[in-house]
Parts: structure tokens; C-alpha cells; sequence
């Protein structure tokens, strides 16, 4: 009875010293080195939740000459902060400018983190213009999730904005801001990194997680991803996924294609709403992220654009800004 005890008691002490490792590796953020001087936080594959903090988007930071660009900042103020102290670890450069490539709410609430630092943000015009519309209600909405984590989390918005594919010196390196249109959202932006090739593809690329269609122009989204693949990336950040090569955009692509010819095909056959939300099964993406729910979601959002443009109107409607 006494050396059971006491091996029990040994666990215990064992257990108890981990603990403080345990939350200091749950409070600190691992960049995940995609080429030289280019970093990137990759998010759980999943949904917002309390167990992942909201941290189901991907970031990243390039490290350039005089200072540090970072793209995306993730959900909460809280996480900025975390990206912050990370960034800190690999370099003692600035942050000189924060990129926000699209308006979906795990990429860009940590912005305060960084404006409470004087670190300008830049997005596209139209992402700026669906925060202001959309993310105050997104905030609310997360915080019966997050609760604690949502702690400091406020909406800011870009005060730096661009209308079109632009070519910067961050920080003494080149950056290509590639507006391709209206794709997954109005205002997305791909940030090429012209010295190693890296490309963080933001919303327009999704790889083991289905995309989120329902604030898309679904065939410039198709059009987009045909000419984001012309620039040869050697490596692809995409929004959700992992670190991946030019592949991700190709599958991204073909995904929207299978959804694009199943629900085409059952409105063609005038199949109800509800009907062809059961049919469009996709065997292939049934082992992605989110495919129970998104994808079922996509469904009934391409079928619903198919009947607006029917209808004369236009199918990225319920995306449109109020201006």
C-alpha cells in the first residue's frame, strides 16, 4: 500500500512541475520558419472554440532589412500579443506594418495589439469597408466562446488602404500586394515575398479545410486562383491549412470546381434548395475540416447564387458593404 502511494505520489509531483511549462506553451506561439526570414503561425483546422482560443487562422511575419511586416493577426488582442513576444524571439527589429489580406474574423482582431504600438495597418479599401459594416457583430458574436480571451479585443481598422496590386519595401524588402478582384471576399489581398517566393495566399486559398463561399464572387474567386497560380510561389501560407506548394492552389481550385458542377447540375435537374443541399455530397473532401458543416453551407449559398443571377440580380449580394 505505502510504494503505491508513494509511485502515485510521485506522478502527482511530476504532473504539478509540468503544469507551469504546460501553460507557458499554451500562452507562447511557435512561428513555424516557411524560407529565410519568413515565418508563419499555423491554426488549428477546426472551428472557433474555447479549447483552441479562436486560433484557427493562419499568420505570418517577414523579416526584412530594417524592420518586421506582419500579415493577419489573428482573433483576439490577446493573440496579437502572443504573436508580438514570438516575433520578439526570432528578431529585434521593429514591426514597421501590419497587412490585414481579407475581412473574416480569425485574421484580424489582434490588430489592437499592434496599433497600441503606433504600427500602422494596411488593407485593401473594400476589407476595410466590410469591417466597419460586419465585425463589431462578429466580436459579439465570439465572446459567449471565447469569454476571457476576448479580454482587450476591440475593433480596428486599417487606416492605410490600397485599390490595387502593389509593389512595397517592407522594411527594405520587396512585397508584391496582389488584388486579383473580388474572390473570397471583396478585398482580398495575396502578399508575395519576391525574395524567397513565398506567398501568403490569405482567404483565397483553403487547404484541409473547406473554403467559406458566402461572401465570395464565386467565379472570380475561380478566375482569381488561375492567375494567383501564374506567380510560381515556391511556397503557399494559405489562410487555413498547412504550409504547402503550389498544390494548395490547385486544390483549392477544385474544390470550388466539384462544388460548382454538383449544385449546377442539380438546379439544371430543378431540384429544391433543401434537396440539393442533401445531394451535393463531395467523397473527396469528405476527410477535410469543416466538410459537415461549411460545405452543406456552400451548398445552399451556390445555389442561391445560381437563382439570384437567374433573377437579374446580383449573386455576391449578401456580401456586398453597405456603402
Amino acid at each position: 500500500m505505502g510504494s503505491k502511494f508513494m509511485h502515485c505520489l510521485h506522478h502527482i509531483v511530476a504532473i504539478a512541475a509540468l503544469l507551469p511549462s504546460m501553460a507557458l506553451a499554451q500562452e507562447t506561439l511557435q512561428p513555424q520558419k516557411v524560407a529565410d526570414g519568413v515565418y508563419a503561425f499555423i491554426g488549428e483546422a477546426g472551428e472557433i472554440s474555447a479549447a483552441n482560443r479562436g486560433f484557427v487562422g493562419n499568420s505570418g511575419f517577414i523579416v526584412c532589412p530594417s524592420g518586421v511586416v506582419v500579415i493577419d493577426t489573428g482573433t483576439s488582442y490577446r493573440h496579437g500579443r502572443r504573436m508580438l513576444d514570438a516575433i520578439a524571439r526570432v528578431t529585434d527589429k521593429p514591426v514597421e506594418l501590419v497587412i490585414v489580406t481579407h475581412a473574416v474574423q480569425e485574421f484580424l482582431f489582434g490588430n489592437a495589439a499592434f496599433e497600441e504600438r503606433g504600427i500602422p495597418i494596411l488593407a485593401h479599401r473594400e476589407t476595410t469597408k466590410l469591417m466597419k459594416v460586419r465585425c463589431e457583430h462578429c466580436l459579439e458574436n465570439l465572446r459567449p466562446v471565447l469569454g476571457k480571451e476576448l479580454e482587450g479585443t476591440r475593433l480596428v481598422l486599417p487606416k492605410r488602404g490600397i485599390d490595387a496590386t502593389t509593389t512595397i519595401e517592407g522594411g527594405g524588402r520587396r512585397l508584391e500586394l496582389i488584388y486579383l478582384g473580388w474572390a473570397s471576399t471583396p478585398g482580398d489581398l495575396a502578399v508575395l515575398d519576391l525574395k524567397s517566393g513565398v506567398l501568403f495566399a490569405g482567404g483565397m486559398v483553403s487547404i484541409g479545410r473547406i473554403p467559406d463561399i458566402r461572401d465570395s464572387d464565386f467565379e472570380g474567386w475561380q478566375r482569381a486562383l488561375l492567375r494567383l497560380d501564374e506567380f510560381k510561389p515556391a511556397r503557399v501560407v494559405p489562410g487555413h491549412g498547412p504550409v504547402s506548394g503550389r498544390e494548395a492552389i490547385t486544390q483549392t481550385s477544385a474544390y470550388l470546381d466539384a462544388l460548382d458542377r454538383v449544385i449546377k447540375s442539380l438546379y439544371a435537374e430543378s431540384s429544391s434548395l433543401m434537396e440539393s443541399v442533401e445531394k451535393a455530397i463531395l467523397p473527396d473532401y469528405r476527410d477535410w475540416s469543416m466538410y459537415a458543416t461549411t460545405h452543406r453551407q456552400n451548398a445552399l449559398h451556390r445555389y442561391l447564387q445560381l437563382e439570384l443571377q437567374d433573377l437579374g440580380g446580383d449573386p455576391r449580394s449578401t456580401a456586398l458593404p453597405q456603402r
